[in-house]
């Protein structure tokens, strides 16, 4: 059945500590099969070791930046032209710039070893912060991708 209008954009509400969009968004992804209780408790958790390791800084402050160097600009969509699939380089909108870097996150948080995920997540945060880690490598790899396949550029769809 066709839709006659498309549906209003809901606005996100912020988290029940910082009121704050990303950290709420964050926690939903950080969320498995819809336990956000326990997410969220992993998340602040994690912010709290932040604040013990990082005297100086805001906890909240070091999840944004972290969140924000862990973002690509660009990233290659397959693209199937004739008989032959080329890595097409695109650049990637504000959104799922922040989505990938906290997909990422949290998915090289969930693989480094041993510890609790609190305390994996607030290092890999904390790695992040620095500059380096896994998620870091990813974005930068992503780059690479992209710029090695520049030429492709032109069959953006």
């Amino acid at each position: 059945m066709a839709r006659r209008h498309r549906p209003a954009y809901r606005v996100p509400v912020g988290d029940p500590v910082y009121q704050d969009i990303e950290v709420a968004k964050f926690i939903n992804r950080l969320m498995e099969r819809g336990k956000k209780s326990v997410s969220e408790r992993l998340f602040y958790g994690a912010l709290e070791l932040i604040k013990q390791r990082i005297k100086d800084e805001n906890p909240l402050t070091v999840f944004q930046e972290a969140l924000k160097k862990a973002t690509p600009l660009v990233e290659v969509k397959a693209r199937r032209v004739g008989g032959s699939t080329y890595q097409v380089p695109m650049e990637v909108r504000r959104e799922r710039g922040s989505f990938l870097a906290g997909s990422w996150i949290i998915k090289f948080a969930k693989g480094r070893s041993g510890k609790s995920m609190k305390d994996k997540l607030a290092e890999e945060l904390i790695a992040c912060y620095r500059g380096e880690g896994a998620t870091i490598k990813k974005k930068d790899e992503t780059h690479r991708m992209a710029e090695a396949n520049k030429a492709f550029a032109h069959y953006r769809f």
